[in-house]
């Protein structure tokens, strides 16, 4: 298997914040590595969610 085709410093940033040592994440099959970079984003994505749906409500009893 080939390794990942990607900048050290990208390799550094997902190794951190994916919880992986840059020698297995260079390692990775890129199916895996795409399946995780998801679960991240989606991780990521849902306290901004929540956060927005607060401050819209708020806005909307402002207008009240």
């Amino acid at each position: 298997m080939r390794p990942l085709q990607i900048s050290a410093e990208t390799a550094v940033t997902l190794s951190k914040k994916l919880g992986v040592p840059i020698e297995h994440l260079m390692h990775m099959p890129q199916h895996i590595l795409m399946q995780k970079l998801a679960e991240l984003a989606k991780e990521e994505s849902s306290p901004a969610a929540e956060n927005s749906d607060i401050s819209t409500d708020q806005d909307k009893d402002n207008r009240l």
